[in-house]
């Protein structure tokens, strides 16, 4: 938690008059919930004017309806006052004028006196509108007329990131072919008349090598035809795009003739979903493929930043290694699908949890081929949206592309009822990850994106949390293009200010990491140990060193540190869960809001909301459970547990109350403690079970390597 002052009515009144959105809307939500009755009548009032000033109108009128039933005439006054100019309809969208520079900010400290019946000491719900269709207001800041190139970058690093990507795919690969063919040799020289095959005892590696290469080559000619196969992929003319936006056929023509390049191939997928990727293995045979979603939710000049960002990747040569990693993981995909759907469609029991296996593994060999990528994945979005926003001048017009693939994606979503194998299986060159977009996406009509942003962009810890995400920060990539429009002198479409990182408690931090950083303690461990076993070896004191003669006890210590890393974590990661004072769905927004929390800040939480999530072997791993409770969709993290008799997928569609621990990390997710119907059956996940019994498998292991000797 951090480590500044109590927030007072004071500070967040003067963080509005400085313009200090974020802060002020953090400041006085926690007021609201803490003040007396006059303070929370003048916090809420405070709340409404920086909602509205921040671009929050929903939730400005929201809250403003709640003080119309208030009892005290002169809040009673203000709030009629403001509730009129909050519902004039909206100005034009080439208009900079911002509709809530109307409303009256009367904030001067008062006596408003009590407000009878109507004042409590909890403020009122005012997440939900009153049967009133959701919509998000968005500021329409405008994009640069004339600007000043940025600095150039030195593309040197990021070259030998493309490089070494390439070769952890070909290492991994190498290792899995290895151990595979080890695997079936090892089979047949076990079973009677069958012989080890010569060929699989060879080493694979100039074999692999030459492959890779022909799949570069020829990856443009395979995706295509992968592409029309599995995801109905057809040819977009130049026409039908100009209807669309006719900026992104000037901004494509406009760049390829800059550079002597042939126009890209464009491709449409009949996706709702908002999608992008470009394909190739050089500018003169590359692609640039969209959903038909994207070009009927955005807007011309959004369109044509997507499209300009697609360049970059182009321009970049990044899109060459990516176009052979998309190559390779969707055959493997679309294996894990195929066994999924012949695990739903056996009749033999038997064979249904074989076939459930064989799709978990697949399914796992996927996630490791994707995440060879994950660095040049996260890394060559920052520099896409730098050449796009260079060559349109429009960074704001980027920021709200952006935002709306992710609110379409998470519609999508919801619409569906799961995430759909499309999004999930292109997601590696999506410009927007799916995983990122479920909160983000579906939250915004009920909170500012600059209070969802804070935490990533000010939390201190918030790089460690995206070690294993395809995509970068979402906060932390928009700040970056905020701050390309102040350099130009623009107003910006989020107010995201560069600021100091907060202060977090240290040790939240270390209860985070502690089973990973008892894995170089246990090495450092192991070396001690060594040391005083040689020398009491040496002065002829002990004589133990044939049995510790092997480094094989290292792995022991590692697994002993691990062991009591985990441990240590398991009291402050899963506290015990108080119905009385467990946080509900309407607080959601508030949450996710303080930007220094750690996901090891465990929020107890108690959501109602509706369960999704994919059937079927297709999510036996419990990779796609997500709660739609009525502010937001939320990933939700479920561990099986033994004798259970019911089945989570037999709960999807279905009303139910989720019991856990919220955490705010790259993308928020709850650990679930407990999942209640509404006829009353319950179904446990048992993380603080599982995490302790993996503690001790691993303290076992350890103990018995190091006695073993």
């Amino acid at each position: 938690m951090p480590s500044h002052p109590e927030p007072s009515l004071e500070a967040g009144l003067s963080a509005i008059k400085q313009g200090d959105f974020q802060s002020a809307i953090a400041t006085l939500e926690a007021v609201a919930g803490t003040g007396n009755s006059n303070t929370l009548l003048q916090a809420q009032i405070g709340l409404v004017v920086v909602y509205a000033k921040s671009g929050n109108i929903p939730k400005a009128i929201a809250l403003c309806e709640t003080l119309t039933q208030s009892q005290n005439p002169q809040v009673l006054q203000w709030a009629n006052r403001t509730l009129e100019q909050l519902t004039l309809p909206q100005q034009s969208s080439e208009s900079t004028t911002d509709v809530t520079s109307s409303v009256p900010i009367e904030l001067d400290k008062r006596n408003w006196g009590d407000e009878g019946a109507t004042s409590s000491s909890s403020p009122p719900r005012v997440s939900r509108e009153k049967a009133k269709p959701l919509t998000i207001h968005w500021r329409q800041a405008r994009r640069a007329q004339s600007w000043q190139p940025l600095q150039k970058l030195n593309l040197i690093p990021f070259r030998l990131l493309i490089a070494g990507t390439f070769i952890a795919l070909f290492w991994v690969m190498r290792e899995l072919l290895v151990l595979v063919m080890r695997f079936i040799n090892d089979i047949l020289s076990k079973l009677p008349y069958l012989q080890r095959i010569q060929l699989f005892s060879a080493n694979p590696t100039l074999f692999l090598l030459l492959l890779l290469l022909i799949l570069i080559g020829f990856s443009p000619w395979l995706l295509d035809r992968i592409l029309i196969i599995f995801y109905g992929h057809r040819k977009l003319e130049r026409d039908t795009l100009n209807r669309y936006s006719k900026e992104a056929v000037r901004v494509l023509q406009g760049c390829c003739q800059q550079r002597g390049w042939e126009l890209p191939k464009l491709g449409v997928l009949p996706l709702a979903a908002p999608l992008a990727l470009t394909y190739g293995n050089l500018p003169r045979t590359a692609r640039i493929v969209v959903s038909q979603g994207l070009l009927e939710q955005l807007a011309d000049d959004e369109i044509a930043t997507i499209y300009a960002s697609q360049l970059g990747h182009i321009v970049h040569w990044d899109f060459v290694v990516m176009s052979l990693l998309l190559l390779v993981t969707i055959p493997i995909y679309k294996a894990y699908q195929y066994f999924s759907q012949w695990g739903d469609t056996t009749t033999a029991r038997i064979w249904r949890p074989i076939v459930g296996i064989m799709a978990s593994l697949t399914y796992g060999v996927w996630c490791l081929l994707t995440g060879t990528s994950i660095w040049l994945s996260q890394l060559r979005l920052y520099y896409s949206d730098r050449f796009a926003v260079e060559i349109t001048g429009n960074p704001n017009g980027l920021v709200r592309a952006l935002l709306k693939i992710a609110i379409g994606i998470a519609d999508d979503i919801q619409k569906q009822e799961h995430t759909s194998w499309q999004l999930e299986s292109l997601n590696i060159l999506a410009p927007v990850s799916h995983q990122q977009s479920i909160c983000l996406g579906s939250i915004a009509p009920h909170t500012t994106f600059e209070s969802f942003f804070m935490w990533d962009y000010l939390n201190p810890y918030r790089c460690w949390f995206v070690i294993n995400n395809t995509h970068p920060l979402f906060g932390d990539r928009l700040q970056r293009l905020v701050s390309i429009a102040r350099r130009w002198h623009l107003e910006t479409q989020l107010n995201l200010e560069s600021q100091q990182p907060l202060r977090v408690k240290p040790q939240s931090f270390l209860f985070q990491i502690a089973p990973f950083l008892g894995i170089p303690i246990g090495a450092v461990f192991a070396v001690l140990i060594w040391l005083i076993w040689q020398t009491a070896y040496a002065l002829k004191f002990l004589n133990l060193k044939w049995i510790y003669d092997d480094w094989s006890f290292v792995t022991g210590c590692v697994l002993i540190g691990f062991s009591i890393g985990t441990l240590f974590r398991i009291n402050s990661f899963f506290p015990d869960i108080k119905l009385t004072t467990a946080q509900t769905d309407d607080r959601l927004p508030n949450l996710l809001s303080n930007p220094a929390v750690l996901p090891s800040d465990s929020i107890a939480v108690r959501f109602v909301g509706k369960l999704l999530g994919r059937r079927g072997v297709s999510n036996c791993s419990s990779q796609d459970f997500i709660l739609q409770s009525n502010t937001a969709l939320v990933k939700l993290h479920h561990i099986w547990w033994i004798g259970q008799q019911v089945n989570l997928q037999d709960l999807i569609g279905r009303q139910i109350t989720v019991t856990g621990w919220l955490r705010r990390g790259a993308t928020p997710w709850i650990d679930i403690q407990t999942l209640q119907t509404q006829s009353g059956t319950t179904i446990y996940s048992p993380h603080p079970i599982w995490s302790t019994v993996l503690a001790v498998a691993a303290e076992a292991w350890g103990a018995y390597i190091l006695l073993r000797g």
